[in-house]
């Protein structure tokens, strides 16, 4: 007190929030931006293509898809999603049973070990209930960042960057986000792509990489971005006409 009169003392300012910078990048925003409205058009809807009926189902499916293709995964599954579709259902399976209906994908007496495990720790811990945190996520078993945010992504509604095989091999060939990692590359997509295209991004580049950029010889005639590309091995300048493809280019057919 000083004179009588007491010291008012000042609130503190709030903490301003800390906005990620922008990763440098070869190629604008109006590009990006055009980027991905050409893939949205393309395909307004796009579909991850690994079969299954619930979050478990796909936790098991996208666990399973290691090393191995969407279609073979499918083709294993859909029997066994048939008698084990819950993780109640799946232990009393067994890893010996699961074992013969997954024995066509590879690794598979790991990942029969890693689902057995990862149904338990479902009941156990999450009330048989797939978590919807990454962080949840990736304490199951046979579960890494990848299949977490697929997971949050196609279960959940959750807007992430899923960074397979081939989002690691185009970011780098398009230099569109050029990383020495699947993590690298996941943070700098995250923060390069526009928010209203964020959602559905993560299928847009593995259709984009499975269908048209492919691992041996991109097909750059076919590409609709062609014209924005700033892969250095690219063949083409001129864009392919933008159509909508036919639903069973980029989904599990019936």
């Amino acid at each position: 007190m000083e004179n009588g009169k007491i010291k008012k003392s000042r609130a503190p300012a709030p903490a301003r929030r800390k906005v990620p910078a922008r990763p440098k990048s070869l190629y604008s925003q109006d590009e990006l931006r055009e980027i991905f409205r050409r893939f949205s058009i393309q395909r307004p809807e796009p579909k991850g293509e690994l079969e299954h009926v619930n979050p478990f189902t796909l936790v098991v499916a996208v666990a399973l898809s290691a090393q191995a293709t969407d279609a073979g995964v499918n083709k294993a599954t859909r029997a066994l999603f048939k008698v084990a579709d819950t993780p109640q259902k799946m232990l009393a399976l067994g890893e010996e049973k699961l074992r013969e209906y997954i024995k066509t994908i590879g690794l598979y007496r790991n990942k029969a070990k890693n689902v057995i495990a990862l149904s338990q720790m479902l009941i156990d811990r999450f009330g048989g209930d797939v978590p919807r945190t990454r962080e949840e996520l990736v304490m199951l078993p046979g579960v890494g960042r990848k299949t977490a945010n697929v997971v949050l992504s196609m279960a959940f509604g959750q807007s992430t960057m899923a960074v397979d095989t081939h989002i690691f091999r185009i970011a780098n060939r398009l230099r569109l986000a050029p990383g020495k990692t699947p993590d690298e590359v996941e943070d700098k997509l995250v923060r390069l792509i526009p928010d209203e295209y964020l959602y559905h991004a993560h299928h847009w580049l593995i259709l984009h990489g499975r269908y048209c950029c492919k691992a041996r010889k991109p097909e750059c005639e076919r590409c609709v971005i062609a014209d924005l590309c700033k892969a250095p091995e690219k063949t083409c300048d001129v864009p392919a006409p933008l159509v909508e493809l036919p639903p069973q280019l980029y989904g599990p057919t019936p």
